[in-house]
């Protein structure tokens, strides 16, 4: 299936040393091969996520060299653990691989396989697991998103920005502004359904004014410092702070005489860390995004795809901050 049985190698970036894009290789290496609890993909295709940067770099990546990079992937299952019970061989699917995913087999844990309906293509399928999957339990789980509600989502034209734009209109709020760090790709936020979009310098002025004063109930906050700090001067009484990431570089600091009074909350968030420590609490997501999905509610926007030998091209530009969307790398096109 796919060369499975008969090959012995695959190709694969990976990393040796931790630095710029010209780290990343292209290079043989062997398959991986199943424990008993998991699954082998076929990759048809992946995506680039912020942190594979910093993995790259150094900044977060633990492990041993040689490392390969990535987070998801969507393709067909051509091997499962004799333990496997809910995966079968042949299912479309979407992962978080154990062992990345910039390369043409991954291995997943049961766990952490998703099926996907026929409807479903694999571009938008390996755009879907780390922005809707975050997005999601951002606004329904950590956020408790009301019916009414208004909603700021920093970095709005981004591939998790832009998703929870869509779905915090899906889940009932009624006024969205979005903030961006370059005011030309406010439209990007807008045609996702954003009503209003800011900059990093204005946009506690900007909410307020719009809000009478009072702040938004919501804020989804994967940038940190000072964008992190000056939110609390926007976050209505009982309002909920949601910090994601740190895309600053930069951490922001929260005083205690900041919530209890106005019974504000600051709540963190990794999806990494819940798919490592709880991966049974994203099964449900995956059911509720992939409906989303498939019936056409939910649409992840795709701006680039690149082929998985021009990956160091892909990481230039998520690393200049040039893209917008999604950045889909296309490992094996013939993976329907």
């Amino acid at each position: 299936m796919y060369g499975k049985e008969s090959e012995l190698v695959m190709k694969a970036v990976v990393i040796e040393e931790f630095g710029g894009v010209e780290v990343l290789k292209l290079k043989d290496i062997e398959e991986p091969k199943p424990k008993p609890n998991e699954v082998i993909i076929a990759v048809s295709k992946t995506s680039l996520n912020f942190a594979d940067i910093k993995n790259r770099t150094g900044k977060k990546a633990k492990g041993e060299f040689p490392l390969i990079l990535g987070l998801d992937a969507a393709g067909i299952v051509v091997e499962v653990g004799e333990q496997v019970k809910s995966i079968s061989v042949g299912q479309r699917v979407i992962a978080f691989p154990s062992n990345g995913s910039y390369t043409e087999y991954v291995v997943a844990d049961e766990k952490l396989v998703f099926p996907i309906p026929d409807n479903m293509d694999m571009l938008t399928a390996a755009a879907c697991p780390i922005v809707s999957f975050l997005s999601y339990a951002l606004l329904k789980y950590l956020a408790r998103i009301q019916e009414g509600e208004s909603v700021l989502i920093h970095s709005a034209s981004g591939g998790v920005g832009t998703t929870a734009i869509q779905l915090a209109r899906i889940f009932g709020a009624k006024q969205i502004f979005g903030s961006v760090g370059n005011i030309e790709k406010a439209f990007i936020a807008i045609d996702a359904g954003a009503d209003e979009v800011f900059t990093y310098e204005n946009f506690v002025r900007e909410v307020k004014e719009r809000t009478d004063g009072q702040g938004v109930n919501v804020i989804l906050d994967s940038v940190g410092g000072t964008v992190s700090e000056q939110s609390m001067n926007c976050l209505a009484n009982y309002g909920r702070l949601i910090h994601f990431g740190n895309s600053s570089g930069k951490p922001g600091t929260f005083l205690t005489n900041q919530v209890h009074a106005s019974c504000r909350s600051v709540l963190g968030f990794s999806l990494g860390t819940t798919r490592k420590e709880r991966p049974e609490y994203l099964k449900h997501i995956a059911d509720s995004v992939i409906r989303l999905i498939s019936k056409g509610d939910l649409r992840i926007k795709i701006g680039h795809v690149f082929e998985l030998s021009e990956i160091s091209n892909a990481h230039a530009l998520m690393e200049n901050r040039m893209h917008s969307g999604k950045i889909i790398i296309n490992v094996n096109d013939s993976i329907k």
